[in-house]
């Protein structure tokens, strides 16, 4: 029977990594809780086990329940009456199983009823979730909320909301309004404190709502009269229970049809603040966000694991001209880099949640006691990397995934394009990845700064030191190489101090440097195990080459006086 975990031993290799052993300490304060919960772990071998059993329940959930039933929940998506949303049938099918497996609240701390997972093994859940049906993902990774409730909530609203979750009560991030997309602090919901009823008050709309009819909202909203910029926004509870909030219309969207996308209409909801006025978008929609987008991330590798399984087995089926396509090279060419992009893009996915972990648990280690010297500088450091790199994971993995849905409809040919066959759908879920919860662009963004002040090109120079086997030392030689033309890249646009031009080449300088660390990390993975990782080593390393030589080329080539000519193409008046 199929099983998406074992029949990937590239996820649980992920979880082999030595920074695991860091990770599962901090995470397990010392394995304190194995005298309290008879589930809890008594050492590092004991709380890897428990990963890899809910993992492997996963990967058997994921593809004998949850993949199957993709196409139905696709076909009939969900329907909204009288406000409310009901899901496909098969949805609930999903979220019985998954609530059954204990797949909910499965970071939250023990005595809210959660497994206490860190973020790595919670990752490969994700993974696999999306990998079966992404629309679904969508639904149970929002759960990924309670995080922020956890992390700045009173103990109160945790003790309230967090086993509710736990128990399998599903969540939304209410932020996005028609007026309001990416630019959050022009978000206009109006909160209000009402005297009368003791509680905040919240009224207008929301749109673009993912699973907006959920039991828990986190809802940006305006608290402080008169303010139209971020400072003026606060972080909201809205519980379902409670009324007030209504569902206008779900979104007919492209795709991940199994998802509902609300417009919410708020009519003196009653809701709660979690945490402090006037730091809903600087500080905890940022925290909100940055998790989102691992999720993302995640949803992106599962989505690039689906599409490449599809490609493999008809390119392994289908027969032209006397013998199967996968024998002819244009088809193994796109299947190799397919392969390729998915391993490079799981590595640099995993690495993040690595980064994640360290930095969150030592931030949640630190609301019992102070840290220490040593664990500041600790924190530090990992909450910088998973910083830097979150925007690499989330921004080309989910480029990677399109482009793997795109080969994976070119393999099947004119099949493809018919809706009977998986790559259709894939190819529509997947494309939604590179927009929602900030789009390519905005992780170019988000990652500049970490080029430009010589973060990336730092992390680069420690990667050239280590070392690889023998058979890969080639490829290292030529990644090395990028590595340097990649700083001269970074030299002339820093040299030239011209904004307009530094955002004019950004996404270059920015796939630049997630291409090279990627390429450094495959080889290492590869090193470590030659027989899963050396081809998608080999092929990555000749991808990219080709890649940087593109990028250096357009940013050694272009000046500041190019812009002009760009500028003119864009500038052409037409009359009305």
């Amino acid at each position: 029977m199929a099983n998406f975990y074992t029949d990937n031993p590239e996820i649980k290799f992920q979880l082999g990594h030595p920074l695991m052993e860091r990770i599962v300490e901090l995470k397990e304060r010392s394995y304190a809780d194995k005298d309290e919960y008879d589930y809890a772990p008594e050492n590092l071998e004991d709380a890897l086990d428990n990963y890899d059993r809910i993992l492997e329940l996963t990967g058997d959930i994921t593809a004998n329940i949850i993949a199957p039933n993709a196409e139905d929940v696709d076909a009939e998506g969900p329907h909204c009456a009288d406000g409310r949303v009901t899901y496909a049938s098969k949805t609930y099918e999903n979220l019985d199983a998954t609530v059954k497996a204990g797949l909910n609240g499965v970071t939250m701390p023990r005595r809210y009823g959660g497994l206490n997972f860190p973020c790595t093994p919670y990752t490969a859940i994700n993974e696999m979730i999306a990998t079966a049906d992404a629309g679904f993902e969508n639904i149970w990774s929002l759960q990924d909320c309670i995080e922020t409730l956890y992390e700045f909530g009173s103990e109160e609203q945790r003790q309230r909301y967090v086993p509710r979750v736990c128990k399998g009560e599903t969540m939304s991030m209410d932020l996005t309004e028609p007026d309001a997309g990416s630019d959050l602090q022009s978000v206009m919901l109006k909160a209000t404190y009402s005297e009368e009823e003791g509680c905040w008050l919240l009224n207008g709309c929301k749109r673009f709502i993912t699973n907006g009819d959920s039991d828990i909202h986190l809802v940006l909203a305006r608290s402080e009269e008169g303010t139209r910029d971020g400072r003026g926004l606060s972080m909201f509870i809205y519980d379902k229970n409670q009324g007030g909030v209504n569902v206008r219309r779900i979104e007919n969207k492209l795709g991940i049809h199994g998802s509902p996308t609300c417009e919410l209409v708020y009519k003196n909801a009653k809701a709660e603040l979690c945490g402090s006025r006037k730091l809903g978008l600087i500080k905890y929609v940022m925290a909100l966000m940055n998790g989102a987008r691992l999720g993302i991330a995640a949803q992106s590798v599962g989505l690039s694991q689906a599409a490449y399984n599809e490609g493999l087995a008809y390119a392994k089926d289908r027969k032209q001209f006397g013998k199967t396509i996968i024998n002819f090279p244009a088809v193994y060419d796109m299947l190799a880099s397919m392969k390729a992009k998915l391993d490079a893009g799981r590595t640099l996915l995993y690495t993040t949640a690595r980064f994640v972990d360290i930095y969150k648990a030592l931030e949640d280690i630190a609301r019992e006691r102070p840290l220490t010297p040593e664990e500041r500088k600790e924190l530090k450091t990992y909450s910088k990397l998973a910083d830097a790199f979150t925007p690499l994971s989330k921004g080309m993995n989910s480029e990677y995934c399109n482009q793997n849905a795109y080969d994976c409809i070119q393999i099947h040919g004119g099949s493809g394009f018919m809706l009977e066959y998986a790559c259709q759908r894939i190819y529509r879920d997947a494309r939604i990845t590179s927009i929602y919860e900030g789009t390519t662009q905005l992780q170019v963004v988000a990652a500049i700064r970490y080029v430009t002040n010589g973060f990336y090109s730092q992390y680069i120079a420690e990667r050239q030191q280590e070392t690889v086997l023998p058979q890969f030392q080639a490829l290292k030689d030529k990644v090395n190489a990028m590595g340097e033309r990649y700083n001269a890249c970074v030299n002339k646009v820093n040299e030239l101090q011209n904004q307009e031009y530094q955002d004019f080449v950004a996404r270059h300088l920015y796939e630049m440097a997630a291409d090279i660390i990627m390429g450094h990390l495959i080889l290492a993975d590869a090193s470590k195990d030659a027989d899963l990782f050396g081809k998608s080593a080999k092929v990555y390393v000749n991808f990219i080459a080709s890649e940087i030589e593109k990028h250096a080329s357009f940013v050694e080539s272009t000046s500041v006086e190019d812009l002009d000519a760009y500028r003119k193409a864009q500038n052409t008046e037409v009359n009305a």
